[in-house]
């Protein structure tokens, strides 16, 4: 016969069993994804397209968090040393995770001891902008007028130590111009004093120019792809404007080091198939951006293919931040 005692007991436990779970995720908490930049530019546009979606796949709150400062570095080092039981990412983008601790002596992190890929969210091009006050149409035109006047030679870029900085720095370097790198915080305050004329040119996200230039805000003179893009072919490649350069960069979610694998996996995964959803794929390409779809894995091969593509660029051209 089952005593009192024992019916109090096996209903405790049933009930501690049920409440796992639970307690797990309240331990959890929301999933916060991190952007080193402020609203309004292409990185944070891409964690919140994809928030959008990862939150009801998890079955959880995902908040997007804008930590600006110091190119980036400051969201980084502030979450290196994140213990496993936070729920974090970061989404980062070169700039964050191969440009600055190869210029800076301390950079406050190892991206590649304190971080790990968890799934890339896409890739995108560069392009060269001038403001509707500059009075040239052409790239040509631009680096004449540069020359012709080289105290406008300022070359406004989202973020200080940024791929648009050193993508600039090429372009100055191949076309004779030697030019002032003007960083902002973030896409956003950049495009702000581009249109108001305060910066005469600008290098970013070709993905955060051309809804400016479509417009009629800015004009956007070349793009950084192989070939023109798909969602505006009327603007050159670079290579077309006479400047043999062409370049990419990505937005890539990481998770602090401490992360155990399995979760990893699981939120990488998660991403992936958030990345393959046909109404994501849309929102990616309304916003003129370019989607991808990667494990962990793959994202890992994919990082190391980049590092050593652009490691030598950025160390050859002597930046000093």
């Amino acid at each position: 016969m089952t005593t009192r005692r024992q019916l109090l007991s096996f209903t405790a436990t049933m009930a501690a069993a049920v409440a796992l779970p639970t307690l797990a995720q309240a331990q959890e908490g929301p999933l916060r994804i991190v952007v080193p930049y402020a609203p309004g530019g292409s990185t944070d546009r891409v964690a919140r397209l994809v928030a959008d979606k990862l939150g009801p796949k998890l079955n959880t709150t995902v908040v997007v968090e804008n930590r600006t400062g110091a190119g980036g570095r400051l969201a980084a080092q502030q979450l290196r040393g994140a213990p496993a039981s936070q729920n974090v990412l970061l989404m980062a983008n070169p700039a964050v995770m191969l440009v600055a601790p190869l210029v800076f002596k301390d950079a406050g992190y190892d991206p590649e001891k304190d971080f790990v890929a968890v799934s890339q969210a896409n890739s995108y091009e560069f392009g060269v902008a001038v403001g509707a006050g500059v009075p040239v149409r052409e790239l040509n035109h631009l680096l004449a007028w540069l020359r012709a006047n080289p105290l406008q030679a300022n070359f406004g870029v989202p973020a200080t130590g940024s791929l648009p900085h050193f993508f600039g720095l090429m372009v100055g370097e191949k076309a004779g111009v030697k030019a002032q790198v003007v960083g902002y915080r973030g896409s956003g305050p950049l495009a702000t004093d581009l249109m108001g004329g305060q910066v005469p040119v600008a290098f970013d996200t070709f993905d955060t120019l051309l809804p400016l230039h479509e417009a009629g805000k800015i004009r956007v003179l070349a793009v950084s792809s192989a070939r023109r893009s798909p969602f505006a072919p009327a603007i050159p490649t670079f290579r077309e404007a006479g400047l043999d350069i062409s370049a990419d960069g990505w937005n890539t979610f990481f998770a602090p080091a401490s992360t155990p694998t399995a979760r990893v996996e699981q939120l990488g995964q998660a991403i992936r198939e958030v990345m393959q959803d046909p109404d994501t794929v849309k929102r990616f390409q309304d916003a003129r951006m370019r989607p991808v779809a990667s494990t962990p894995a793959q994202t890992r091969a994919s990082l190391a293919a980049y590092r050593a593509q652009w490691a030598p660029v950025v160390q050859t051209s002597g930046y000093q931040p």
